[in-house]
């Protein structure tokens, strides 16, 4: 009996603490704004495109329209619409963002 409630109060405090830790902002789901001029490469959005692929961590500069704007995936690794992240009306509302977990390979 004398262990299990250490083990006990431990659940207990741990459930109590986990919605403060739930309530993800939107740039901890989707990531930022960044300036056009860190890009690290540029993608047009035309009329066919279905699908962006991006690493975590990647920043990227989307150009549809004429009209752009440059976000850095610092997120969660997840799918979601580009329409979601762009300030821009316009973006068409089929196309989808693929966030791809950057891999350490722990080599130096």
């Amino acid at each position: 009996m004398k262990r299990i409630l250490p083990v006990a109060a431990s659940i207990v405090l741990t459930v109590a603490n986990f919605p403060a830790a739930a309530k993800l902002t939107s740039t901890d789901l989707y990531g930022e704004p960044a300036s056009s001029a860190i890009a690290e490469r540029t993608v047009e959005i035309g009329p066919k495109t279905r699908w962006v692929n991006v690493k975590s961590g990647e920043t990227v500069k989307f150009v549809f329209n004429g009209q752009d704007f440059t976000w850095h995936f610092d997120g969660l690794s997840q799918s979601f619409k580009l329409k979601q992240i762009s300030p821009q009306d316009g973006i068409p509302a089929n196309v989808a963002v693929y966030v791809i977990p950057t891999v350490n390979s722990g080599a130096p």
